[in-house]
């Protein structure tokens, strides 16, 4: 038999998965996975429900039901001064991961250069490698995260077609600030690249700071693709609806793409974000307070036990230093704390790439803290208990 396509099929089994399946069969509290617990809105559960009683049953418009791509352009309205004309600019999709690979497949011609920033969500390079792209990696590094900016620059070249940005970014919990992501728009139109920008925490955003997408800086309103999710901003991931906000040049590439992968998305979930985002903002606006709570109970658990926090800007993961506690690699170490422990975590270096000359972090670990305050005590007293 003739071999599967070389490129996905060189890639091993998502570090969430893994972790995941490890935490069902060893009893462990899953702190791996960002699925968050004890936050789903009922009322938003409840009109679903309604919306998947009475129907319509049948294919809903490969662009979304108009009232919710009329509730999404009155929310970036709303929060970002963004004026969207929803029939042209605003298109619903089967989560936001659909979302990115409609953008990248839609966009990508082979040898495109595509600039991310490391360490990133792990579908982006599958996805761009698949399309024929080329990525070019600038890598941050714990506790700070900081942008190198002579890296940054040098990424760019003639051939830059794309820019990934994810902020707040996954893994690491960075929020990207106002004159990073200028800097970042500039060299952008310097290259003629388009930015496109993965924004599905978008409101998990803590201690005072700004989330700013980047369509709403000067000049770049056309340049821009925005996705969100509402998995997060409803905390209903199993729902899997997303979206994508571009100029209407833009749309229409990325819209001939998302007609043949998923082509729509089951209208009763997408009737129900709709219904959310025009009564209940106040779980929007209210999520991240809830969150930080849970990020500081987590936090200050953890360094009470030996761990060194970093900053969570940011998402709903938190990253600590383990290497007072173990000498193991990061790998090592969540395997043994999974296994041995019963607290399920994510190494941070699945989410960069082995390069010659360059050191991948491996005394860090991630945390996912949108769980219940009971399940997060629970982790920290199983941890109190580690010996290495």
């Amino acid at each position: 038999m003739k071999p599967a396509n070389s490129v996905l099929s060189s890639y091993g089994t998502t570090i969430f998965e893994v972790m995941s399946g490890l935490a069902q069969q060893y009893g462990a509290v899953n702190l791996g996975q960002g699925t968050p617990e004890g936050l789903e809105p009922q009322d938003i559960i409840d009109c679903a429900a309604r919306h998947m009683t009475s129907g319509p049953h049948q294919y809903p418009s490969m662009f979304g039901v108009p009232e919710l791509r009329q509730a999404i352009a009155a929310h970036d309205q709303a929060y970002y001064g963004l004026d969207l004309d929803w029939r042209s600019e605003v298109m619903i999709t089967s989560g936001a991961t659909e979302a990115l690979a409609d953008c990248l497949f839609g966009l990508i011609e082979p040898g495109d250069e595509v600039v991310l920033f490391e360490p990133l969500y792990d579908s982006y390079l599958p996805i761009i490698r698949r399309a024929g792209g080329i990525p070019k990696l600038v890598r941050l590094a714990p506790p700070e995260w900081a942008i190198p900016d002579q890296e940054l620059a040098a990424a760019f070249s003639d051939r830059t077609k794309l820019v990934v940005i994810n902020t707040p970014a996954n893994p690491c919990a960075k929020v990207f600030t106002r004159a990073e992501l200028t800097r970042i728009a500039e060299l952008a139109t310097a290259h003629d690249a388009i930015v496109l920008c993965d924004e599905v925490y978008e409101h998990l955003v803590f201690d005072g700071l700004e989330h700013v997408p980047v369509m709403t800086l000067p000049g770049m309103r056309e340049r821009c693709v925005r996705i969100g999710s509402f998995g997060k901003v409803f905390s209903i991931t199993n729902w899997k609806v997303g979206y994508i906000v571009a100029s209407p040049l833009l749309m229409q590439a990325i819209a001939k793409t998302h007609q043949f992968i998923t082509f729509t998305t089951p209208a009763a979930t997408q009737q129900a974000v709709a219904w959310g985002l025009q009564n209940r903002d106040d779980y929007v606006r209210g999520l991240a307070a809830q969150l930080s709570v849970r990020r500081d109970q987590l936090s200050a658990g953890l360094a009470g036990l030996g761990f060194r926090p970093l900053v969570a800007q940011g998402t709903y993961f938190l990253s600590a230093d383990f290497s007072a506690l173990s000498t193991l690699p990061d790998s090592e170490f969540c395997q043994y704390l999974v296994r041995e422990v019963g607290v399920a975590t994510v190494p941070i270096s699945a989410f960069y790439v082995d390069r010659p000359g360059l050191e991948v972090p491996r005394s860090t670990i991630r945390f996912c803290f949108a769980k219940t305050p009971q399940a997060i005590d629970t982790a920290l007293e199983r941890l109190a208990k580690l010996r290495v």
